[in-house]
């Protein structure tokens, strides 16, 4: 995946959709979460053609070169899990292993629930499998956590961070692509949702793991397809909860998790209730795992495959 914008256009689920393919023979669709896109698995791509798989990278809906529907109900979890269906159907597959990182794997424990048959394999980086408890999500984070966390502050106030981050692109995708900066002492606490006071924070804190070029790649994407479709992902959490109440509450395919030990996502104390077949890594890093450790993340992933998945 040399080229950022190297994407065919596919039609699915009634958006059309960049998606990169390399490789061939089994498939393995990855999925991004936010604020990123297909690029952010540029370095899984070569070794799992080289492997023997076909690679299937979706931009998702919402996201640059992709179409980004207008109503915020066209981005719930029916719409961005059938999206993935019609990839199978469109590249002819019944079954994939999917792969997803951040949204990208609570989209990816949603298909399994949703569409199990078309699952032949799980594989989730940073979000665990999300408990459905008695209160939907937001509210439930509103009571605990207060309304200036972030995917509270993203359904209370629409349009507010969507702006903040478009005025100040460059700067909020430079700080918070940062490896380590978990572990560094926290800045003082300012008023206000921490996100948007990241795209004001003027000095990055932690370490850089892309150089400017691959920064430039997330930078002129989002400047050209801006935060709302994204964020939208975020605004169907209480939809997302009822729809998810009928579905089955356990994952059945063999899964591959990988938690970053700074991650300010937390672990699951209970996963293994919800995806009995699951197996658990930790690696020594934050948030963006197959970035900060692309090495390590190829060799779990491979390994995995291979007894799992073989090419």
């Amino acid at each position: 995946m040399r080229n950022a914008g190297d994407y065919e256009r596919v039609r699915t689920n009634g958006v059309t959709l960049a998606v990169h393919e390399h490789g061939s023979g089994k498939p393995v669709v990855l999925c991004h979460g936010w604020p990123e896109m297909g690029w952010s698995w540029r370095h899984q791509v070569g070794p799992l053609a080289g492997a023997g798989y076909r690679a299937i990278v979706p931009n998702q809906r919402g996201y640059w070169l992709s179409d980004r529907p207008e109503a915020v109900e066209d981005y719930d979890i029916n719409a961005l899990t059938g999206d993935l269906v019609g990839l199978l159907d469109h590249y002819g597959e019944e079954q994939a292993v999917f792969v997803g990182h951040d949204w990208g794997a609570i989209v990816v424990w949603a298909m399994a629930q949703l569409h199990p048959d078309r699952v032949a394999g799980a594989i989730n980086l940073s979000v665990p499998f999300m408990e459905r408890g008695p209160t939907e999500w937001v509210g439930f984070w509103e009571s605990q956590l207060g309304g200036d966390f972030y995917i509270v502050h993203f359904n209370r106030q629409p349009g507010v961070a969507d702006g903040a981050f478009e005025e100040n692109t460059h700067r909020f995708l430079r700080n918070i692509y940062r490896a380590e900066q978990w572990k560094e002492p926290a800045p003082a606490p300012q008023p206000g949702m921490p996100l948007i006071n990241l795209a004001r924070q003027a000095e990055p804190r932690g370490k850089a793991f892309m150089d400017d070029g691959e920064l430039d790649v997330f930078v002129q994407g989002f400047e050209e397809s801006g935060f709302t479709g994204g964020i939208n992902w975020y605004r169907n959490f209480t939809r997302n909860w009822h729809i998810l109440g009928d579905a089955p509450q356990v994952v059945d395919a063999p899964t591959l998790m990988i938690y970053g030990q700074y991650d300010m996502v937390p672990k699951s104390a209970s996963l293994e209730r919800h995806v009995p077949n699951v197996e658990v890594h930790t690696l020594e890093c934050g948030h963006w795992i197959q970035q900060e450790k692309r090495a390590e993340t190829n060799a779990l992933m491979l390994d995995w495959l291979g007894r799992h998945y073989p090419a």
